[in-house]
């Protein structure tokens, strides 16, 4: 049966019904959606939209200066234009648009891309924090980039306060002062979790130096500003406003004048010892590397230390290219970024020899023992000769000490390695000597307020068996594949693989002049004389002297602190002071103090030669009296008295305004005025301002 069908025009009507249920349908839920988010929750979502448009603008804190002991600014700050590129924006734009950005930027700013993408590649902050890529940019070439930001989008133009070196006396002091670098992620994350509100994803933090340990105080509190922008990121209105509060002042017992005299001579004795011949390996010195280091003898506070070579810390403001970084780490370059004076390890050479009489004065030798200063002394299968003095016959330890007879110590050890020691496995035998070093601080950190400091090494008993089960593996490897670089080294692959762990009487002798595998710092040799000066207090070594706010308040006092005492008898540190004496006079700094006023000033001394394997001579001079303690080394630089003896007696010139080559004090020239290390903090206005002198 066939169906019936509606009219053509009921089924358009019944069609129009059905199409305007559905409008007035969607209508109601319009109108229903827009009741419910304008009336019922619009006041909510406008303060969300609202809040969408703020940007909470950081704003980071002045850093407190570091000023030498009399006030005088080392590191201050200076306002520049910066340019930087804010990551994020740029990884939204297309491959094109980002290109066409960077074209731009680089005829702004003289900045190619090349160098653009190697500074976002290298950079070493969080990714929230714009990369700077151009520093000290024009004003005029900063506010184009400001009133045009549709043309430079993620590109930040600001005015920002960078570190400066104002360098009196032409001072560089780096490895005191350290340099800052951007805040890691990691580090950002750390200060979020333990709630530190002065370190934010902008920060820039200490990374060596003082700028480092002191960085808690220097770096302040950030402050900021809630703006309203548009769509275009243009500022339309501005909000909520905190202050910054500027870093605290760190005063340091750095004497820039001293600090420049210490680092010129340094220099110029390397440079010196680089134009000298070596006889013994038929070249120039090399001259690598060195340090001096200048301490108040009473106190353990520093005055100067200065390292070769160094850095200018001008590099890391406002970023460090690659090629500069490249620069501080290379072997080519001698590592600048390593601080000799803390870092720095070598074997201490004759240096050493005061300490083993202390030793030896406390362990049955007396002030009237003689012992024979021959040529040199068989030591099983070795010669062991004198290196700086001829045989001198039968001798006390005060012409030993003066003449710096090798032979004398050798007799001292190989007596002690005897009568306790013979047994070469034994790593718990006793041996005064290396006690004595011990006892005065050797072998581990002094506890300086820098970072990094390195511990030396005290190649004892003990250490050699350590040595020997870390290292056996790979000596008997070369050994069986007899496969070493040269014919020494297969020999003592060889015996090492035998008995390498055990402690023979050519390492007592070695130890027992400063030679074998004992290492020091230079630091930690300038505090062991300091005790010889002191009655044998042992200092950690300080450079803060105090914490200043930005009112002239004094919030912390940083007192010298006491590691120990030398548990020696003080008779036998008396009779190494006196003996001492003797080495400016009569002995091997002699010819170096001749004229000099010693009967005023009266310098104790030591020369040290520090043979090392495979390269040239280090030499070493170490003096002091009662005031201050002089230490200064150069690696392959020739004998001590040879390579720096001028040198140091040049620093004594200084502290005591003696015209050089003079012999009359003047304590109105001297660096230091009054000669005494000053005991009071710099002078300071009342709006915290620091009287500084004027000479």
């Amino acid at each position: 049966m066939a169906r019936s069908r509606l009219p053509t025009a009921q089924v358009s009507r019944l069609r129009l019904i059905v199409i305007q249920a559905l409008v007035f349908s969607l209508l109601a839920t319009l109108g229903v959606r827009l009741f419910y988010l304008q009336v019922r929750h619009g006041d909510a979502y406008q303060a969300a939209a609202a809040s969408q448009s703020k940007r909470e603008i950081v704003r980071q804190p002045v850093r407190g200066i570091i000023v030498d002991a009399q006030g005088r600014p080392m590191v201050t700050n200076r306002s520049a234009w910066v340019v930087s590129l804010d990551q994020s924006v740029l990884d939204g734009l297309e491959d094109d648009d980002r290109k066409t950005l960077m074209q731009r930027v680089a005829k702004a700013v003289d900045v190619s891309p090349k160098k653009q993408n190697e500074a976002i590649a290298n950079w070493s902050g969080t990714r929230y924090q714009p990369v700077p890529i151009a520093t000290d940019v024009s004003e005029s070439t900063a506010l184009r980039i400001l009133e045009q930001p549709e043309d430079f989008p993620g590109v930040v133009a600001e005015k920002q306060t960078l570190r400066s070196y104002p360098s009196p006396y032409g001072i560089n002091a780096a490895g005191v002062l350290g340099y800052l670098s951007p805040i890691t992620e990691d580090e950002y994350d750390s200060a979020r979790e333990r709630g530190d509100e002065s370190l934010n994803n902008t920060s820039m933090v200490g990374r060596s130096g003082v700028e480092k340990e002191y960085d808690q105080w220097l770096r302040g509190m950030p402050g900021y500003d809630t703006v309203t922008v548009d769509s275009l990121g243009r500022e339309i209105g501005r909000g909520d406003s905190v202050a910054s509060q500027p870093g605290d002042t760190l005063v340091t017992s750095i004497d820039a004048k001293v600090q420049g005299r210490a680092e010129k001579l340094l220099a110029e004795s390397i440079e010196t010892a680089r134009g000298t011949f070596d006889k013994i390996t038929g070249r120039n010195f090399e001259a690598d590397s060195g340090s001096v280091v200048i301490m108040e003898a009473q106190t353990g506070r520093l005055v100067a230390m200065a390292n070769q070579p160094t850095y200018d810390p001008e590099e890391w403001v406002g970023g460090i290219t690659q090629k500069q970084l490249d620069r501080l780490y290379s072997e080519k370059a001698g590592y600048p970024l390593l601080p000799r004076a803390t870092q720095g390890q070598f074997a201490p050479g004759s240096t050493w020899k005061p300490f083993m009489t202390v030793g030896a004065l406390n362990n049955g030798y007396s002030r009237d023992s003689r012992l024979d200063c021959s040529s040199g002394l068989q030591v099983g299968n070795r010669w062991f000769k004198n290196y700086e003095s001829a045989p001198y016959g039968y001798i006390d330890f005060a012409k030993a000490l003066e003449v710096s007879c090798n032979t004398f110590f050798y007799r001292v050890a190989v007596d002690y390695w005897r009568k306790y020691g013979s047994n070469p496995a034994n790593v718990n035998a006793k041996d005064p000597l290396v006690e004595t070093a011990k006892a005065f601080g050797f072998g581990k950190r002094t506890g300086i307020d820098l970072p990094g400091e390195s511990a030396g090494r005290i190649a004892d008993r003990k250490w050699k068996a350590e040595y020997y089960e870390a290292m056996k593996d790979y000596y008997c490897r070369m050994d069986e594949k007899k496969n070493a670089p040269s014919s020494f080294l297969q020999l003592f692959a060889h015996e090492f693989c035998i008995e390498g762990n055990y402690y023979r009487t050519g390492d007592a002798v070695n130890f027992s002049i400063g030679q074998g595998d004992t290492m020091v710092t230079p630091i930690q040799l300038a505090r062991a004389y300091a005790s010889l000066a002191n009655g044998g207090t042992l200092y950690e070594p300080r450079i803060g002297k105090a914490v200043v706010s930005g009112d002239g308040t004094v919030i912390e006092k940083i007192d010298p602190k006491v590691a120990g005492k030398v548990k020696m008898s003080p008779r036998s540190i008396d009779y190494v002071n006196e003996a001492l004496l003797g080495t400016t006079r009569t002995g091997t700094l002699a010819w170096k103090f001749g004229g000099f006023p010693l009967d005023e000033v009266k310098v104790r001394g030591k020369t040290g030669t520090a043979e090392v394997t495979g390269k040239q001579t280090t030499g070493w001079v170490a003096t002091y009296n009662k005031k201050y303690v002089i230490i200064m080394t150069i690696s392959q630089g020739g004998t001590g008295s040879g390579a720096v003896g001028d040198s140091v007696r040049k620093l004594w010139e200084a502290l005591y305004g003696i015209e050089e080559g003079g012999a009359v004090v003047r304590p109105d020239k001297a660096a230091i005025k009054g000669i005494d290390p000053p005991k009071n903090l710099p002078v300071f206005g009342a709006d915290g301002s620091i009287v500084a002198p004027k000479d």
